[in-house]
C-alpha cells in the first residue's frame, strides 16, 4: 500500500486481475512470479520503486521490452519496475538530429518516429526489442557503428535512488559502463540517440537456397564479404522451410535502390535461389523482416558466438541437425550468421565503451519450443551448446 500511494503508475499484486498479463515476457521460460509489478509513469515513480525495494530488501528486475532471453526482466517474488506501458514515448528533434527515447520504448517506435523526418539511427534487426545497452549491431552499422556508438546521453536512477545524467561530460565512468555493460548500473528512463540522414526506401528482403547450393553460397559470401562496403549487410539463417526441409535463408540489405541492390548482390542471384522475396521497401520496415521468426509466446534458448569461419562441411552438418530437430516435433532451431561491415565499428577504440568489439562477425544460435513446456529449458540449453 505504501508504494501504491507513492507512485502515479499502477501497482499490480498477485491478487490483481492484470497480474498474469503483467508477467508476460517474450520467452515464456523466462517468466517469473513477481511479488509486485509497478508500471511506472515517470522518473519520480522509478525513484519511489527503487527506494521501496531498497528499504524492504526486495530484489528488483527492470522490464523494458521484456525480450531478454536470460530472464533478467523477471524476478521471483521480487519487484518488477515495468517501463513498457508509460515510458515508451519517442521525441525527435530534427534540427539537432537527436531523438529522446523513453526507457520502455522498442526499436520500432524509434524507426517510425525518426524516418518521418528523413532520419534514422542504428537499431536492432528485430524491431520489437528494447533500445540496447549491450552493443547493438544493425543494418546501418557499416555506416554509423554500433547502436551504443550513437548513444549521446542517458537519464538513470541508481541503486540509492539518485537521478543522474550521464554523457561525455557528466558521470563519464557511468556513461562508459552503460554502453555495453547492460542494465547492471541502474534504471535508464531516457536515452538520447544521434540520428543521421536516411533515404526513405532501401533494397532488402529474403532469398532462399536449398542445400545443393550451399557450397556456391559459401564461396560467393566469402568473396563478397572480403570487399563489403558500408551500405551493405547480410544475415544468413540456417533453418527449415515451412514444409520441414532444411534451407539457408539469406536476408539482404543495401542502402539504395532495388536496381543498385540487385546489381550489388548479383553473385548470389547467379547461384539460383529457389525463392526471392527481396525488393525496395520503406526503411522503417527493414527491421521487421526477421521479427516474425522470434515472436513472443514461445520458449527460447539463445547463444551468441563469434564466427571464426563458415565452411561447407560444418554448414551441411548444421543443416542436418536442424532438420533432425524439426523432425523430432519438439524443437525448432535456427542459426543466424551476421555479415555486417566492421570497419566503422572497430574504428572506435576498444577502451572507449564497455562493449566488446571483434574483427570477426557474430552468430546467434536460437532454439524454440512450445510455450506450454517451459520446464524443458535445461534440455534446450544443452542442445544449443552442442548445435554449433
Amino acid at each position: 500500500d505504501s508504494l501504491a500511494n507513492s507512485v502515479k503508475g499502477e501497482v499490480v499484486t498477485p491478487e490483481h486481475p492484470d497480474y498474469d498479463a503483467s508477467l508476460s515476457r517474450w520467452a515464456k521460460n523466462t517468466q517469473r512470479k513477481a511479488g509486485l509489478v509497478v508500471f511506472v509513469k515517470d522518473t519520480e515513480d522509478v525513484v519511489a520503486a527503487v527506494s521501496h525495494a531498497k528499504a524492504n530488501n526486495v530484489p528488483v528486475a527492470v522490464r523494458g521490452g521484456g525480450a531478454n532471453p536470460f530472464g533478467k526482466s523477471s524476478v521471483e517474488d521480487g519487484l518488477v519496475i515495468d517501463l513498457s506501458r508509460h515510458l515508451n514515448l519517442v521525441r525527435v528533434d530534427a534540427e539537432t538530429r537527436l531523438t529522446y527515447v523513453g526507457g520502455g520504448a522498442v526499436w520500432k517506435d524509434v524507426d517510425t518516429a525518426a524516418i518521418k523526418h528523413g532520419l534514422a539511427t542504428v537499431g536492432a534487426t528485430v524491431n520489437h526489442v528494447r533500445v540496447t545497452l549491450h552493443g547493438g549491431y544493425g543494418w546501418l552499422s557499416g555506416r554509423h557503428g554500433l547502436a551504443i556508438d550513437n548513444l549521446k546521453q542517458v537519464t538513470i536512477v541508481t541503486e540509492d535512488g539518485s537521478v543522474l545524467t550521464a554523457n561525455d561530460e557528466s558521470n563519464q565512468d557511468l556513461f562508459w559502463a552503460v554502453r555495453g555493460g547492460g542494465g547492471n548500473f541502474g534504471v535508464i528512463t531516457e536515452f538520447v540517440l544521434q540520428l543521421h540522414p536516411q533515404r526513405s526506401t532501401v533494397y532488402a528482403g529474403r532469398i532462399i537456397f536449398t542445400p545443393d547450393k550451399v557450397h556456391s553460397l559459401i564461396e560467393v559470401t566469402n568473396a563478397w564479404y572480403s570487399h563489403v562496403k558500408e551500405d551493405e549487410g547480410m544475415v544468413q539463417i540456417v533453418t527449415v522451410s515451412p514444409a520441414g526441409a532444411p534451407v539457408v535463408a539469406v536476408f539482404l540489405f543495401y542502402n539504395g535502390s532495388e536496381d543498385e541492390g540487385r546489381a550489388n548482390f548479383k553473385g548470389f542471384f547467379d547461384i539460383g535461389p529457389v525463392r526471392d522475396d527481396s525488393g525496395e521497401i520503406p526503411y522503417d520496415d527493414v527491421n521487421a523482416l526477421m521479427s516474425d521468426r522470434i515472436q513472443p509466446g514461445n520458449c527460447y534458448s539463445v547463444k551468441a558466438i563469434v564466427q571464426e569461419s563458415v565452411d561447407y562441411p560444418s554448414t551441411m552438418q548444421l543443416l542436418q541437425k536442424t532438420g533432425e530437430l524439426e523432425a523430432g516435433g519438439l524443437y525448432s532451431s535456427y542459426v543466424l550468421f551476421e555479415y555486417f561491415p566492421l570497419t566503422k565499428i572497430n574504428s572506435v577504440p576498444p577502451s572507449a565503451t564497455a562493449a566488446r568489439r571483434d574483427l570477426l562477425p557474430n552468430a546467434l544460435v536460437v532454439l524454440k519450443w512450445s510455450g506450454d513446456s517451459p520446464d524443458k529449458s535445461d534440455e534446450a540449453n544443452a542442445i544449443v551448446e552442442n548445435l554449433v
